[in-house]
């Protein structure tokens, strides 16, 4: 017991520093795909891409073929994807954290095939996959 008392800031730093570690992993919500498997969905003709950033990073530059429905606007356009629910769906951010919130707001519209790009449009860029503008 004396042992936990004399280092009780040791311990808690401990602490600290293993949940900082176990953060980013217990924020992962739904399923999600690397730019490999997306680009043999996108291939097979077995998915579509759904872009969530905003006009201006969209227009900066984009998956091929992407549909831009930013974020906020999402909730409120889920119609326009009805057409897309036999296949699966491709969330796309910046870094992978807004698509997450997305994939989410899907799912509870009734699709059934929604997923996440890992790293979201950075990854795809760093492994040299093509950008439309």
């Amino acid at each position: 017991m004396k042992f936990l008392i004399d280092n009780i800031w040791l311990i808690a730093l401990a602490l600290l520093s293993g949940g900082a570690l176990v953060w980013p992993n217990l924020q992962r919500r739904g399923e999600k795909v690397s730019t490999l498997q997306a680009t043999q969905l996108m291939n097979q003709g077995k998915a579509v891409i759904v872009d969530v950033r905003d006009t201006a990073g969209f227009a900066a530059g984009h998956v091929r073929d992407a549909k831009n429905i930013p974020l906020k606007e999402l909730p409120n356009r889920v119609a326009e994807l009805e057409k897309f629910k036999s296949k699966t769906v491709i969330v796309v951010c910046q870094s992978g954290m807004q698509s997450a919130k997305a994939t989410s707001i899907l799912k509870k519209a009734g699709f059934n095939e929604v997923v996440s790009l890992t790293g979201g449009l950075s990854a795809w860029q760093a492994q040299g996959l093509p950008v439309a503008k």
